[in-house]
């Protein structure tokens, strides 16, 4: 095998929290006394901190006002997004693939710890993680790359022995910063085109089109 691991973004590479997201922000918009925004403008943000995907909704740089709606944001989502949460259809059976075949397989995501717990237990998939890494579990979110070395770390693996999976532009730039080999996905918002202007092991249609080139 040329990767020893294969490390996840969550959002639009393993799964789909888009009916969820958006109602959480929302939400969080209305207490702050914003407009609703529209579907497709909240799904373009999917992947940002949610610091961030307040600024880039209202154009508020405010980080008081930020840090509110992040709180808003996730006190909705710990009553709605575990339920409002899908994988990817074969998602579930890529994973237990790889996990046969011997890869290490880890989860790097803006959402927090817990959320991917429940979501995986949902579908009584935790034991195909051995390593999630949430948002709530680095200081400095993506495209930092904190997230992917404190894998790499407890891993104990060197960063050409790693494979980074993601669908977004962060997640390329988070790949390009760690310093390890990214694969592009175009299951989210993100273009063939846009993914293939970073350096990368290849860009495919979903993680069925993966799997083909690690065999």
């Amino acid at each position: 095998m040329r990767y020893k691991g294969l490390i996840f973004d969550f959002d639009y590479t393993l799964g789909d929290s888009t009916e969820g997201i958006v109602i959480c922000v929302n939400h969080a918009l209305e207490q702050l006394g914003h407009a609703l925004a529209e579907r497709e403008a909240v799904r373009k943000t999917i992947g940002l901190h949610l610091e961030e995907t307040y600024r880039v909704l209202t154009g508020d740089n405010t980080e008081e006002r930020a840090a509110e709606f992040s709180r808003l944001f996730v006190a909705k989502a710990d009553e709605i997004m575990t339920g409002c949460t899908r994988l990817f259809p074969g998602t579930q059976e890529l994973l237990e693939k790889w996990k046969h075949q011997g890869y290490k397989i880890g989860i790097v995501t803006t959402k927090y710890h817990y959320r991917i717990d429940d979501i995986l237990k949902k579908y009584q998939a935790e034991n195909l993680a051995d390593l999630i890494v949430g948002g709530d579990d680095v200081k400095r979110p993506k495209p930092d790359p904190e997230g992917v070395l404190q894998v790499l770390g407890q891993w104990h693996m060197d960063k050409n022995q790693v494979l980074y999976v993601g669908d977004s532009l962060v997640d390329a730039r988070t790949a390009q910063s760690a310093e390890v080999d990214f694969a592009g996905v175009t299951t989210g918002t993100t273009e063939k085109e846009e993914l293939e202007n970073y350096p990368n092991f290849g860009v495919f249609a979903g993680l069925g089109e993966l799997d083909d080139s690690l065999s």
